[in-house]
């Protein structure tokens, strides 16, 4: 058996590997995204015209979405989504929901305590403590800029 020279192998792994869709995947996140994103200021927009505050319409708005990801996820319908939308589905608080439900339902054969429990965290744990730690260290920069 002959030595494979770094052209015979870089020929090798071109034949192998699937072509990039990195286009049409950028594409398919940028229309997802915008979809969800969209159904959120509908929703916003549909709540205010009833005659609530921005405040008001704002928690409702993001309540609902949480639901809708939530709800999704629990009838596998958002990883279909994430299938064709790729990163799209990661906008921030459908997304958060989606990485919550489908732990604790991973995890739900372990029991309500230590698997839904304590596993639903898994993900959104780290996010929570950044999000708390780096809302204080603000706060405190804040504080100092703006009262001192």
């Amino acid at each position: 058996m002959g030595s494979l020279t770094n052209k015979d192998y870089d020929k090798l792994i071109k034949k192998a590997s699937p072509n990039s869709t990195l286009f049409k995947d950028m594409l398919m996140s940028f229309i997802t995204g915008g979809i969800i994103c969209s159904i959120g200021q509908i929703i916003l927009h549909f709540i205010k015209g009833m005659g609530f505050s921005t405040e008001y319409s704002s928690g409702a708005t993001s309540i609902i979405m949480i639901f809708l990801g939530s709800f999704l996820t629990s009838l596998t319908i958002y990883d279909k989504i994430a299938n064709y939308g790729k990163s799209g589905t990661l906008v921030p608080i459908t997304g958060f929901a989606n990485s919550v439900v489908s732990a604790a339902m991973e995890f739900k054969s372990e029991g309500y305590i230590m698997g839904v429990g304590a596993k639903m965290f898994t993900i959104a744990g780290p996010v929570l403590v950044f999000g708390t730690i780096s809302s204080v260290i603000c706060g405190i920069i804040y504080y100092f800029f703006y009262f001192i």
